[in-house]
């Protein structure tokens, strides 16, 4: 969530830290920060889709196909995204920096670092801001994108992993 006392690092569009503001200012004022994401998959390949809560302050009950939040203070994209699996879902792994990108999709302009990690079918996830979850193979999920309500970064952040996913490997970041 977009707490009063959540402090992250405001950074220029070369991702160079410029020094440290609330997110809510940077929300508010455009300020380019860190938000760090993950797509999770099970074993047989599955994608994670939740459902946010109604509670949220940020894009009450649209869906994600990404479990992510703010990258803190001196933290690494790598470290953020541990955090929030382990908020959100309740799951201890380390997830695989993808790429970082600059989106302009939701509240406002960030950098966004993309994730990969495979997680156990059972999570425990966090009620305050999970209403729902469930499994979803690749082409059930790309028939949900068309269908359902997702949160802009999600979408867009899903879009750029699979274009990720179709590049060839030595041209990968």
């Amino acid at each position: 969530m977009c707490g009063v006392d959540e402090l992250v690092e405001r950074v220029d569009d070369q991702d160079r830290v410029l020094g440290v503001v609330s997110r809510r200012q940077a929300v508010r004022e455009g300020w380019l920060h860190r938000v760090a994401v993950t797509v999770c998959r099970d074993e047989g390949g599955r994608i994670i889709v939740t459902r946010r809560s109604e509670q949220l302050s940020r894009f009450p009950g649209l869906y994600e196909v990404v479990v992510g939040g703010a990258v803190d203070v001196g933290a690494s994209y790598e470290q953020a995204a541990a955090r929030e699996l382990a908020e959100e879902l309740g799951v201890r792994v380390q997830p695989r920096l993808l790429f970082t990108f600059l989106n302009r999709c939701g509240l406002s302009p960030h950098w966004l670092g993309v994730h990969e990690a495979v997680v156990p079918d059972a999570v425990a996830a966090d009620p305050d801001e999970i209403a729902w979850h469930g499994w979803l193979t690749e082409p059930e999920l790309r028939q949900a994108l068309l269908e359902w309500s997702f949160a802009p970064d999600s979408h867009e952040a899903f879009n750029q992993y699979l274009a990720f996913r179709l590049r060839p490997r030595n041209a990968r970041s």
